[in-house]
């Protein structure tokens, strides 16, 4: 059959993201189209990530006549988690199409696997619940055989909901990703524009088997399953030769959990003769392993994401993060001294969060000085705990419209135009810091925005203060 993929993340309609110059292409969603090709079908790609509207995929439609459209997020970009409206209502436009021209639709999704309902009243014919290549699959061989769908695990239907299917626990029986149906160009493109090297997404696993209770995760669930090193060497391999890739955002929730994996992986890499760089994401707790960081940067590694989210240990206790802050102390001290960046996620706005608890925060960030820091407020999800605990709270808006909206939609300790404020100030200061560690270090610096920090130092020395006072009376009403 004729399947064209498509997704319904457009970086235009997320202004932050948009402006970051940073796009990765849909990851997941030429993942699944590779595997359905390996199947014998023949599968074509309508990337949505860098353009402004939907309306040329109704052209695209009209020209290919595909059997199939199948809008397939990218399940490994966190920024489809967050289900945003403005891709919602994409997704919904997109389906139309499509069923307007007489083409049957399947969606798979975060958002549409908690409101599958909502994408099958747009007009889909099926929506794909969690991990969907295996279901995928099927539907696509029933429909081929004019079968039906209705008995398939991990589907829902208009008239009925079947149970979900088990995440696949052998990554490798997948092909490589089809990088040949992304029009990389167009990516370097827009990277060459912005402050930063250009940089290509891979995943080494899916999952993670902590239990966060404001973290989703609709599509792996708590399952944590591993592609082999070697696996994932070929695909490096492969895109270097491809498109001269030598940097990557290992965009896995935990990369290198499992035991053994990275030094295998820093093996492989020097059999191949291949030199990369890349950043991934992780716990604090699992960076104090110092054999563990030692062959990570030595493999290329020269950033980490860290989830340090508040300097509270009561709030990470409430939050059921499993870490400490004294763990995220020695992770950072330990990760710096061997030159690996640090960053840290923060995140305002807890439950039960005090003034008290937000300057623990910014505390820490002053003491421990990483190198970057994301900052978010707390934002419920369904299928978590957090969002068990504020449904009630929320009313018709349950999404923000795009990542840089900040809205609080549930009853906090402060309102959204304090945690904008305080978002805005916390990076004021953050900049200056380093602006100043800058000069300390005699400007010698491996952030790429240095000079620009320091070029910045009075208008950010000058917000910080302004934003501080601000704050200061937002909270003595």
């Amino acid at each position: 059959m004729k399947i064209l993929f498509t997704h319904s993340y457009f970086y235009q309609f997320d202004p932050k993201q948009w402006a970051n110059k940073t796009p990765y292409p849909p990851l997941g969603t030429i993942w699944a189209a590779a595997y359905m090709r390996s199947l014998g079908h023949l599968v074509a790609l309508f990337d949505t990530n860098l353009l402004a509207s939907i309306n040329g995929l109704e052209d695209r439609l009209s020209t290919e006549k595909p059997d199939v459209l199948a809008i397939y997020d990218d399940g490994f970009n966190y920024l489809t988690k967050m289900c945003l409206t403005n891709m919602r209502l994409a997704a919904f436009e997109m389906i139309k199409m499509a069923k307007s021209q007489g083409i049957k639709v399947v969606v798979s999704s975060s958002d549409s696997t908690d409101r599958y309902q909502q994408y099958l009243d747009a007009g889909a014919d099926a929506i794909l619940l969690g991990e969907a290549e295996e279901t995928l699959r099927e539907v696509v061989t029933a429909w081929e055989q004019n079968e039906s769908i209705n008995a398939i695990v991990g589907l829902a239907l208009p008239e009925k909901i079947n149970q979900r299917r088990p995440v696949i626990r052998n990554l490798d029986m997948l092909p490589q990703p089809a990088w040949d149906l992304v029009d990389i160009d167009s990516y370097k493109a827009i990277w060459a524009t912005g402050k930063y090297p250009f940089h290509l997404n891979l995943a080494t696993t899916r999952g993670c088997p902590y239990k966060c209770n404001w973290c989703a995760k609709p599509i792996y669930g708590n399952r944590y399953n591993s592609r082999s090193p070697q696996k994932v060497v070929e695909e490096i391999a492969h895109v270097n030769q491809l498109f001269g890739a030598t940097r990557f955002w290992m965009c896995d929730d935990i990369f290198g959990l499992k035991p053994g994996w990275v030094q295998e992986f820093n093996g492989l890499l020097k059999e191949n003769n291949l030199k990369i760089q890349y950043k991934i994401q992780s716990r604090a707790d699992l960076m104090l392993k110092e054999n563990q960081i030692k062959d990570l940067a030595e493999s290329g590694l020269y950033e980490v994401w860290i989830g340090a989210e508040s300097g509270s240990q009561e709030i990470l206790d409430a939050m059921d993060k499993g870490t400490t802050i004294e763990q995220i102390k020695e992770s950072t001290q330990l990760l710096q001294s061997l030159g690996v960046r640090v960053a840290f996620f923060l995140q305002f706005g807890y439950l039960g969060e005090t003034k008290a608890h937000i300057d623990k925060t910014v505390s820490l960030v002053k003491e421990l000085k990483p190198d970057d820091i994301g900052i978010s407020v707390s934002y419920p999800l369904p299928g978590t705990g957090f969002y068990e605990t504020v449904k009630e709270q929320l009313g018709q808006k349950e999404n923000w419209t795009d990542s840089d909206e900040l809205a609080m939609m549930f009853k906090g300790s402060f309102n959204t135009k304090f945690y904008k404020t305080l978002q805005r100030c916390v990076h004021r200061m953050f900049r200056k810091q380093l602006a100043l560690q800058f000069i300390k270090n005699g400007f010698k610096s491996n952030d790429p925005l240095a000079m620009r920090n320091l070029m910045l130092l009075p208008y950010n020395w000058l917000l910080e203060k302004y934003l501080h006072t601000q704050m200061s009376k937002m909270t003595n009403r």
